[in-house]
């Protein structure tokens, strides 16, 4: 493979270290089983909705992050999170949640795609952990 194709193949993301952004190469491929943590701020994606959709917005926001970082439009969200979610009530969704995203192989012979995400919650301090490549 040529070294464009290499690049093109492998995801490269912006992450805050300190007071300078620096560019970090994931070494994994999106066609590649993976699994990571994720801190998601919610407080900034939910700001200036209707209290009374707050907690069934952050579902949708939560999905299209998943869809955004693992690139794959098929997400299951496990009951777990949306427990996390709901838990002060519809109005006062968790202003951060630590979620693990698992980018997993589909094995059902009539998915029209080859991966899925599995999005669940993750215990702990949900402030200034940063994102974490499981296993």
């Amino acid at each position: 493979a040529s070294e464009r194709e290499r690049r093109a193949s492998y995801k490269t993301d912006l992450r805050a270290c300190g007071k300078r952004h620096t560019r970090i190469a994931k070494m994994t491929k999106s066609g590649e089983a993976v699994t990571r943590e994720y801190t998601i701020n919610l407080h900034k994606r939910l700001h200036g909705i209707t209290f009374k959709k707050r907690a069934k917005r952050a579902i949708k926001e939560i999905r299209s992050f998943a869809q955004k970082e693992m690139k794959t439009s098929d997400v299951r969200l496990d009951v777990k999170l949306n427990r996390a979610v709901w838990s002060n009530g519809v109005k006062n969704v968790p202003r951060r949640l630590r979620i693990q995203i698992q980018r997993r192989r589909n094995d059902d012979e009539d998915a029209t795609e080859q991966m899925y995400s599995y999005v669940t919650a993750v215990d702990g301090v949900a402030v200034g952990q940063p994102t974490v490549v499981v296993e």
